[in-house]
Parts: structure tokens; sequence; C-alpha cells
């Protein structure tokens, strides 16, 4: 579904991604860890349009994004629940919904959609006309990516769901991500909860400064001597 080949990303004049490549087969989820300054939002904004590559391509089921806009891309069936949630605060959940549904017009669908978000996250059903900005982390996470959802997107792109919250809540949310991949949607993660990641993934890389260093399935990455002792504080 994705193939990332040979991305050369820079800030500036910061090589930021130095050669990066990935896949994504449709079904799976696919985990992409690392520690902070790694690469790993960058990959994620590149592959959504919001930072563009000097060098190599980004295929979505075999079609160039590279010179994409972002409302192009997401147009495709890419969306992303977003690094620190960013969620609309003045606006309310049920807005904040809507505003993820933006590029669509079937108001059926909408509904629909709507609705299997809230059954997902019947937390979000409670507050749904609070604003978003007086809501919990955890609960503005559960915003962020059911906004992401309301897209309908086909891949969808998780930066750091458990950034900032507390364990209970970690095991929700992975738990959550386990369904949405099970009712059919690909999810490319990326985390630094390498543990966590790693029991919902079917597969992972590891990048550090820019570039990819490890990669297989979960299976193999849960017992590779380097992942364990530099991602799971295994000695």
């Amino acid at each position: 579904m994705l193939e990332i080949k040979d991305i050369h990303t820079y800030y500036g004049n910061i090589h930021a991604l130095k050669g990066v490549s990935l896949t994504v087969s449709q079904g799976e989820v696919v985990t992409l860890i690392g520690s902070n300054g790694a690469g790993k939002t960058t990959t994620l904004r590149t592959i959504q349009g919001l930072l563009r590559p000097r060098s190599g391509t980004v295929l979505f089921e075999g079609k160039p994004l590279e010179s994409l806009s972002t409302e192009a891309i997401v147009r495709l069936g890419i969306s992303q629940s977003p690094e620190g949630r960013l969620i609309f605060g003045r606006m309310t959940v049920q807005e904040n919904l809507e505003m993820g549904a933006y590029l669509r017009n079937d108001t059926l669908g909408i509904k629909s959609d709507m609705e299997k978000a809230l059954n997902l996250f019947p937390r979000l059903r409670e507050r749904i006309s609070q604003k978003g900005g007086t809501l919990s982390g955890g609960e503005q996470q559960m915003l962020a990516i059911a906004r992401a959802l309301m897209s309908r997107p086909r891949l969808l792109l998780l930066d750091e769901p458990s950034m900032g919250l507390a364990p209970m809540l970690v095991s929700q949310i992975f738990a959550i991500v386990r369904d949405i991949n099970a009712q059919g949607t690909t999810i490319l993660l990326v985390e630094q909860n390498a543990r966590m990641a790693l029991s919902v993934a079917h597969r992972g890389y590891v990048i550090q400064t820019g570039e990819v260093v490890v990669a297989g399935t979960a299976s193999d990455l849960q017992s590779n001597e380097t992942v364990r002792k530099a991602y799971l504080g295994e000695s």
C-alpha cells in the first residue's frame, strides 16, 4: 500500500532523513520506533506532504505523492493523528470531528462514521458538546484519533499516541489501535514506547539519526539484542 524509497528530507541545511526506505502492506500495523529527534515525525510529515523530500519517492498504491498537496493526499486515503494532538481547543468535540470530515460531502456517510467513532470512544460521546481544550490529555488523544478517522482513511498515520498519558490510558489507546486495524484500517504507528508499539504491530523499523538501522517482524525486534537494550529497557 505504501512504499518509501530512499527518502532524503531536510529542514533548511539540516539533513533529517538520510535515505529512509520502508513499506506498509494493506491490513498491517507497522511501527517506526526511535528516540526523540530520530526522524519519526519527519517521516510522517514527508508522507503527508507537509515536508518535501529533496530526493527519493513516496508511493501510495503505486501513485507518487511527492508533488501532491496535503489535501490531495488526504483525498487519496491517508490521514494523520499528529504528535501533540493539535485539536481545535475552542471547538466542541462534535465540531472537531466534523473538521475531520472537512473534505467530504456525503452527509449520511459522515453521520455514520461519527457514530462509529463515538462507539469506538464512548468517552467522547459523553463530552460531545464540550470544548476540546477542556478535555483531559487522554480524551484529547482519543479525539485526535477519532478526528483522523472521520476522513475515512485507508492508511492511518499515528504519531506518538501514548505521549504524556498515564499507563492505564496507554493500554486503552493501544487496545483501540488494535480495534481500528481489525476493522480494516492499515496503520503506520510512530511511537517512543517501543514495548507497546511492538505489542500491536506486525512489523517494525528502528530509526536512528535519520536512518533505518533495524527492520523485521515485531517478534524479531522484540528479541533483537540491540532493540532490547536501547528501546525495551533490558540489559
